[in-house]
């Protein structure tokens, strides 16, 4: 029997030819369409080999429902979010595996408002795809497409709002960018060339031929980590394929991370505008204990970008985003942003006149352990009850897996929502406890497995 995609409600990935096929793209595609109102649907993708193929697979099961289609070619998610606003469409496919390994790909899906959809309309779209078969529709009534191009300018015109220009252009920075061959490197030229900034930019071409293991953690940018101080660059940039997270590198070749990427742009916000923040809750405390030293509500989410959303408007927050490095400005868009990102901490260091290595080193400090556990589906119920009765003296939250808090530190588990495993996370004051705590967890669950 066929392997099967990884779903969930905000999208599909899967390896392609194995659980992606085109049978599966058009059957996914058709469910998600089915639910929207009239009205065009956007096609982007991110540079990956099998995009050009999926985006045709799409197009066919899409104008054979019925349904328009605009192909917006080569985009980062979040410009695919713009542009599905700016063209008026009713929603949008973003073809991507994110920080997957090349033989994956799969589909983020947009609303009409270019934002991942909610999870309740994410639940219809998989009832739909696994009892509702496409209705297609007869010659005379089979839908148009079209190329839209274009597509940077809308997306660099809400980015040149939220950052003081001309501050910027007279700092002259020198940046190094590493887009590893995705979909990020367009708009990232623009604007740093609009920001009068010298860049260097390493794996520019959008050919999903990535030259490194494509998430941007430390262990995977070993290789780009010296280029920063090499080059005389103040800062380093490092997307994923399709550009929504955003990981940096300081002028002395220090990996930062992706956690310090949204706790740097919520200090740096919360400076000039009060407002509530959220994060998810696998996020740094970084961004909680900002909110509090600027008296500003804060809340956590369910781990997703639709959830984090969510919580953002019904609290009218003016930032959040995931330790992922993925920031979302209401400004710009309800998509996480590495472009909002890049942008608010040039600025950040143009206003206050420092290096970025001390903006990092000015925020509380501690040490995250990300690690992951496999364990069958079946299981997770009762390894989280056992988890809960071990660590007696923390206080406990079910929001989204098992969280518990300490008052310096916390510990968390939950299933991925893109892979088949379990994620832990924990956060202290030091990577010994932190690491312990994580360690604690495993052996745990391994003897409740």
């Amino acid at each position: 029997m066929p392997s099967q995609p990884i779903i969930s409600v905000s999208g599909l990935r899967g390896i392609v030819g194995e659980s992606l096929t085109p049978e599966i793209a058009i059957r996914y595609a058709c469910a998600f369409a089915a639910g929207l109102p009239a009205g065009p649907i956007v096609i982007t993708r991110d540079g990956r080999t099998t995009g050009p193929m999926l985006a045709a697979c799409l197009t066919g099961g899409l104008t054979a429902i019925g349904r328009n289609v605009v192909n917006g070619g080569v985009a980062a998610t979040p410009t695919a979010g713009v542009l599905v606003r700016s063209v008026e469409a009713a929603g949008g496919i973003q073809i991507s595996a994110s920080h997957n390994p090349p033989e994956y790909n799969g589909f983020k899906l947009f609303s009409a408002e270019g934002r991942v959809i909610p999870s309740d309309a994410g639940v219809r779209v998989i009832e739909r795809y696994r009892h509702s078969p496409p209705a297609w529709v007869q010659h005379q009534d089979v839908g148009q497409f079209g190329p839209c191009s274009g597509s940077i300018e809308p997306h660099w015109s809400l980015l040149s709002k939220i950052v003081d220009i001309d501050r910027i252009k007279q700092r002259q920075f020198k940046v190094l960018l590493d887009s590893n061959h995705g979909a990020g490197s367009a708009v990232a030229r623009i604007m740093f060339e609009r920001l009068g900034c010298r860049a260097t930019i390493v794996g520019d071409t959008p050919d999903g031929r990535f030259e490194h293991v494509p998430e941007p953690t430390a262990e995977n940018l070993k290789g780009i980590l010296p280029l920063v101080k090499q080059t005389g660059a103040d800062i380093g940039f490092c997307q994923d394929p399709d550009a929504d997270r955003l990981a940096v590198i300081d002028e002395t070749g220090r990996y930062l991370g992706e956690e310090y990427t949204l706790a740097m742009c919520v200090d740096h916000v919360l400076r000039s505008q009060k407002g509530p923040i959220v994060t998810n809750c696998s996020t740094s405390r970084m961004s909680a204990d900002l909110a509090a030293k600027y008296g500003v509500p804060f809340y956590r989410s369910a781990v997703g970008e639709a959830n984090v959303v969510d919580l953002m408007l019904r609290h009218s927050a003016i930032l959040g985003g995931e330790g992922n490095g993925g920031v979302i400005d209401p400004r710009v868009g309800l998509v996480r942003d590495s472009f909002v990102g890049m942008a608010l901490l040039l600025d950040s260091m143009a206003a206050r006149q420092l290096p970025i290595s001390q903006l990092a080193d000015e925020l509380p400090h501690y040490e995250i352990r990300k690690d992951k556990i496999v364990l069958p589906p079946e299981g997770l119920s009762a390894a989280l009850d056992a988890i809960e009765s071990h660590f007696t003296e923390a206080r406990a939250d079910r929001l989204d897996g098992l969280r518990l808090d300490w008052p310096d530190a916390w510990l968390m588990v939950r299933p991925s929502n893109t892979e088949s495993i379990v994620r832990v996370f924990a956060e202290a004051p030091t990577a010994d406890r932190s690491e312990r705590l994580c360690a604690e967890a495993a052996k745990v669950v391994a003897r409740h497995a």
